[in-house]
């Protein structure tokens, strides 16, 4: 059995048990997001900091007493979790701070944060008995559906939008899922997904209407802390589209804090592209995110490309009761963040994961955040997912290799030796 107490609907209150609901409150329609609460007294019995610094798995099934799964359910044998939270002193150096932390979650098995959904995705699909799991997306959480999908020879049927990156689509082909490609938008591709899920019966992932994607978003937030020896960082940094990614990160540190593991919550900044920027528009205007019109969504971080966040009642609160803030960055300012974190640090980040970064800057140049705060900037995504958009970036910073003859004399010009 799973140490879930019940779901609360987000917008009434009410609350369920899981096996009364399978994805969302139905006094409202697909926008009845589900909150997973947990008895914790009952966890802490079998989990504290001491049991998991002898626990050799470093994947997030670590963490299984704290997720929405039975202790005994079959999980995928991919490595997911575990990803390196790296000390980045030169970038601290080059912005004025102090401590500064990369988490690199472009180091998951299909290179990108949304492994950790789909893990879960997957054993809840097997556990209701499902045949086929679908998801709609615009690429990184199709991808790690389809790579989890595989590993355990799970059927998925996948609708990403035509416009999503090359790289991207090769991913899902090259695992073997049924890829849909959706002449229109991500929003089309969620709302064609829904509908297509209720007539087949497939099992849905998606994000901002399965409530347990987020539970499987939020084991960043514990291996944050774990790294950092449960000394809770100050500020983190994370790029919004949905709002899943930034709800699941809130999630892992408020479980943390009922645990007793952590004293406080950092603040946490949600970072959207300008031409995507929903939350933060309702964040800074005080609109209800429930009632607000969706916004025609355009920017070169597709994977943060959202004209309606599904997620958004989790997003909002993430930011709201972290203390923290939206902040909006301009497709150029996502670019150039890509080789310029890329040369601070080593890791390349695709423009979602740069974005995140991109924030930081910001926040620094504002005065968000001050020198002396412990911050930690999460990338999402390898910057393979997306060479197109690398290269752009490469060549804003005037970046460009050297044709040369296979000579050393060619050499000693090109160095200007």
């Amino acid at each position: 059995m799973s140490h879930v107490k019940h779901l609360t609907c987000l917008i009434c209150g009410k609350t369920y048990q899981p096996d009364q609901v399978q994805y969302i409150c139905p006094d409202h329609g697909a926008e009845g997001i589900l909150d997973v609460v947990y008895d914790y007294e009952t966890i802490a019995e079998s989990l504290s900091p001491q049991s998991l610094a002898s626990d050799q798995d470093p994947t997030i099934w670590r963490y299984k007493p704290l997720l929405p799964v039975d202790a005994d359910a079959p999980t995928p044998p991919l490595t997911v979790g575990g990803t390196p939270l790296y000390a980045t002193p030169r970038l601290a150096r080059h912005l004025g701070l102090k401590q500064v932390w990369l988490k690199d979650d472009g180091r998951e098995p299909t290179a990108s944060f949304k492994d950790r959904a789909s893990a879960v995705a997957l054993v809840k699909a097997q556990e209701v008995g499902a045949e086929i799991i679908t998801t709609a997306s615009t690429g990184n959480a199709a991808a790690a559906l389809a790579g989890l999908a595989a590993s355990i020879g799970f059927p998925a049927v996948i609708f990403v939008p035509a416009s999503a990156p090359q790289a991207k689509i090769a991913q899902l082909l090259t695992f073997g899922a049924t890829v849909m490609l959706v002449d229109g938008s991500y929003d089309d591709a969620f709302d064609l997904c829904l509908q297509a899920a209720d007539a087949y019966g497939w099992y849905n992932r998606n994000t901002g209407y399965n409530p347990y994607m987020s539970e499987g978003k939020k084991t960043v937030s514990y291996e944050i802390c774990e790294q950092l020896d449960w000394n809770t960082p100050d500020v983190v940094f994370v790029s919004v589209g949905d709002g899943c990614i930034i709800g699941g990160v809130y999630k892992g540190f408020y479980d943390l804090l009922q645990l007793g593991w952590i004293d406080r919550m950092p603040r946490i900044i949600g970072v959207q592209a300008q031409g995507s920027n929903f939350l933060a528009q309702a964040w800074e205007k005080g609109e209800d995110v429930l009632t607000k019109a969706p916004i025609t969504a355009h920017t070169v971080a597709d994977s943060i490309s959202a004209g309606l966040p599904r997620d958004r009642l989790k997003a909002m609160r993430a930011v709201v009761e972290s203390g923290g803030a939206f902040v909006t960055v301009s497709d150029e300012e996502i670019l150039t963040a890509i080789p310029e974190l890329a040369q601070l640090t080593g890791v390349f980040a695709e423009p979602a994961g740069a974005a995140a970064y991109a924030g930081l800057r910001q926040a620094v140049r504002s005065g968000l955040v001050s020198p002396e705060d412990r911050i930690v900037v999460i990338n999402t995504g390898n910057g393979l997912k997306d060479v197109a958009s690398a290269m752009q970036a490469a060549e804003m910073t005037g970046a460009a290799p050297h044709f040369i003859a296979p000579t050393l004399e060619a050499v000693r010009r090109a160095i200007g030796d």
